[in-house]
């Protein structure tokens, strides 16, 4: 049969979502090499085709060689082979610059434990474009020399996307599977996978995924197409616990279609994606390893990186080196640390057997070689690579040694430990330095080895890592300040939101009497909705998206003055309390934009930590000041995801982390477009005073600056019952630069008040 190369529809669009992602980190990744050793980007022949191409494979086999542990001469050899006169040029000095800068980059390709998969992918999409002269067992000889490094051949790598046509199937997406199935099971699949319910859910699983997935689009339409499927697999778990036997059977069939679709359509997909992707797209799903992740994001952006010689092979560099003196000083002989990404055990070698195992210790796996004891088992902060059991006495004279022994205490309440312990499991490896004291008083290396772990050691040691970094900090962005013990950094600044230190936060979602009272009618609630919508639209112009949306604030700014009237005259009402759960991505940065806009719209907000971990807003207020709070927050969260993927596009200075730039953009557009709420709050207040309140008499009541001042203290009374002994917490740091771009974006945001051309600074967040 003949092999039709064309493309489907839906595996074109696959195809080059993934082409064009592939071509992106080619270049981000090449940036780094030209900014960090600019000398060594300009050395690339012209004969390895794409110059950018050439450096991100560069790139990246470096920080591959870091993470086994190569020695810097190791590399530069490479690098000699693959420029030609390379010798004549110090490619060492540029190895070490490289080296150093991969760990503060914020490019998480570079970071140990992911290194080695991007450098395969990107030798394979280097070859992808490189001519052949037809005999490509000679090819791949030459490409293998040229790069000392092993090539990948052709495979389903190249084409994943083809994957399903070895079981007669194309890449569709579940209901165009199902469309060829017998109609009862096509229709119910048509009408499970339709209901708001599950669209709603399959949206919101893609939202927590995308952050993760690094921009990659084929990735996100497989995410996307594995949260269809849970959603109809938990729609028929649902319904098969109570159905009668006839539905129990039907809804049997139901499952194996789903199963179907999974097994010769999606999984066949995944499996012939390249090592590194597929990590993505797992990684990407709520776990442990994406939690790990979050937390070694959070330490590496913490961790200080030393300098450039402590990649040099023949000495330590400055900083271990004068860590290991003043260890020696004070007796102590093990300690862990990070060198950029990898994990380093360090030992001062103290006897000859000591000496004699170091060198012949191969670094394979072993229980008896890394052993993990944790505080609760023997008390100690630092690590103790050979003890009294594994050695004996250290003066017995004896021809034999064993292999040494590692040690590791570490204990629970130490989170730079349990990172690097984290790092160890994530990356599966650690390095291990032995050092030997000099007869000058220095230190010098004797050897470094490459450690190596069982696989049920790291998944062993990630687990009890993982616990004991989420009691400690449930918020990743928390483990800074949790390390330093201090809640904040020199040079950022920020500004304090109410909260509590882990109040019990049991008790219903709505609470108080009248808790419907004052809520938006249905019929203006769907008006707001749908004006929201339309502003929200793509397909509207800027100019449309503005005038639905100040008709949306307007009637939402409008209701709650009238309301507010309406109950100073008659029976008042009285406040009400509700709980938000906040959920991933950029967790921190949703919950200042809701405690920001519930303020602006009268309500008091605590920040509550649960006992799952979860966390949670504890919004006080009258019900239809918190129902606008709601409906305006879940329209300006999209626009702020949105808006700062955008500004990361087109303003992110180059080099700069793209998460630190997002997180600090999305704090300038909060400030600007919460300062716009409150505005549109005073225009329509003032309003208000000019006119007749409906229902009530001409000139005879109160003002409404007066009403809503009584509502706000009725609030806070409400409040302060229920939390008498509140906490602050502590200020919001941030490091990137998209602050500023972030407050202009906000003035052109969507939210119904007015654009402000005012440049005053916020007096807590300095420029």
């Amino acid at each position: 049969m003949a092999d039709d190369r064309r493309d489907d529809p839906v595996a074109e669009e696959f195809r080059q979502a993934r082409f064009q992602w592939l071509r992106d980190r080619v270049q981000d990744l090449a940036t780094i090499l030209r900014t960090t050793a600019p000398g060594l980007y300009e050395l690339l022949p012209a004969d390895l085709g794409d110059r950018r191409t050439a450096a991100a494979v560069t790139v990246v086999r470096m920080a591959a060689d870091e993470a086994r542990a190569q020695p810097l001469a190791e590399t530069v050899s490479w690098l000699e082979r693959l420029i030609p006169g390379g010798y004549r040029h110090d490619l060492a000095a540029d190895v070490r610059a490289v080296r150093s800068l991969t760990a503060c980059s914020g490019e998480s390709a570079l970071w140990a434990w992911n290194a080695e998969s991007w450098e395969e992918m990107l030798l394979w999409w280097w070859r992808r474009h490189q001519p052949r002269a037809g005999d490509p067992e000679r090819d791949f000889a030459e490409w293998r020399a040229r790069w000392s490094a092993d090539v990948p051949w052709n495979g389903d790598i190249d084409r994943p996307q083809w994957a399903p046509r070895r079981h007669g199937r194309t890449l569709v997406a579940p209901a165009d599977f199902f469309a060829r199935e017998p109609e009862p099971l096509r229709l119910l699949a048509q009408a499970v996978l339709r209901a708001p319910r599950a669209v709603a859910a399959v949206e919101d699983a893609v939202l927590l995924r995308e952050e993760h997935l690094q921009g990659a689009g084929h990735l996100r339409w497989l995410a996307e197409q594995q949260a269809r499927v849970e959603q109809a697999e938990a729609w028929r778990r649902e319904h098969q616990k109570t159905g009668s036997e006839a539905t129990r059977a039907f809804l049997a069939e139901f499952s194996e279609a789903v199963k179907r679709y999974m097994s010769l359509v999606l999984q066949p997909v995944v499996d012939a994606l390249s090592v590194c992707e597929r990590a993505l797209l797992n990684d990407s799903r709520p776990g442990a390893r994406r939690t790990a992740t979050d937390y070694l994001e959070a330490f590496l952006d913490w961790h200080e990186q030393p300098d450039e010689d402590a990649w040099q092979d023949d000495d330590l560099g400055h900083d271990i080196a004068r860590e290991a003196r003043e260890r020696h000083e004070r007796d102590e002989t093990t300690w862990q640390g990070m060198v950029g990404t990898t994990p380093v055990w360090y030992h001062i070698v103290a006897s000859r057997q000591e000496r004699a195992a170091a060198l012949a210790y191969s670094g394979r796996p072993s229980t008896s070689v890394v052993r993990v004891r944790t505080g609760q088992e023997e008390p100690g902060t630092s690590f103790d690579l050979w003890d009294d059991e594994t050695w004996g006495h250290a003066e017995e004279e004896t021809d034999w040694y064993p292999e040494p022994g590692v040690v590791v205490h570490c204990e629970p309440d130490d989170a730079a430990g349990l990172c690097t312990l984290l790092a160890v499991a994530q990356l599966g490896h650690a390095r291990l330095e032995f050092l030997v004291p000099r007869a000058d008083g220095g230190i010098g290396r004797l050897r470094t080895v490459r450690a190596q772990v069982r696989k049920d050691d790291a998944d062993g040691w990630r687990r009890w890592a993982l616990a004991a970094l989420v009691e400690l900090a449930p918020d990743p962005e928390d483990l800074a300040d949790l390390i330093t013990g201090s809640g904040e950094d020199e040079g950022e600044q920020g500004e304090p939101e109410t909260d509590i230190p882990r109040p019990d936060a049991t008790g219903p979602g709505f609470s108080g009497a009248g808790a419907t009272r004052g809520a938006m009618s249905p019929e203006l609630l769907t008006k707001v909705k749908a004006l929201l919508r339309k502003a929200e639209d793509p397909g509207a112009t800027e100019e449309e998206s503005r005038a639905f949306l100040d008709k949306a604030m307007e009637l939402m700014a409008k209701y709650g003055i009238e309301r507010a009237m309406l109950d100073d005259i008659g029976e008042p009402a009285r406040p009400i309390d509700r709980m938000i759960d906040v959920h991933p991505p950029y967790a921190k940065e949703v919950r200042r934009l809701l405690v920001r806009i519930a303020q602006e719209m009268r309500c008091q907000s605590v920040l509550i930590d649960t006992k799952d971990n979860r966390r949670r807003l504890h919004v006080f207020g009258y019900e239809s000041d918190i129902q606008a709070s709601e409906v305006l927050f879940a329209s300006l969260r999209l626009q702020m995801f949105a808006g700062a993927d955008q500004a990361d596009r087109r303003h992110r200075p180059v080099g700069e982390d793209a998460r630190a730039y997002k997180r600090s953009w999305m704090l300038g557009f909060i400030r600007e477009v919460t300062a716009r709420i409150g505005a549109a709050q005073r225009a329509a207040s003032e309003a208000a005073d000019q006119e007749p309140v409906a229902g009530g008499d001409d000139g005879g009541g109160r003002s409404v600056e007066l009403v809503l001042a009584d509502r706000s203290a009725v609030v806070e009374a409400r409040l302060n019952e229920r939390y008498p002994k509140l906490g602050k917490a502590r200020p919001t740091k941030f490091k990137g630069t998209g602050y500023w771009q972030g407050v202009a974006d906000g003035r052109l945001a969507d939210i119904g008040g007015r654009t402000f051309a005012d440049e005053r600074a916020d007096p807590q967040l300095a420029r």
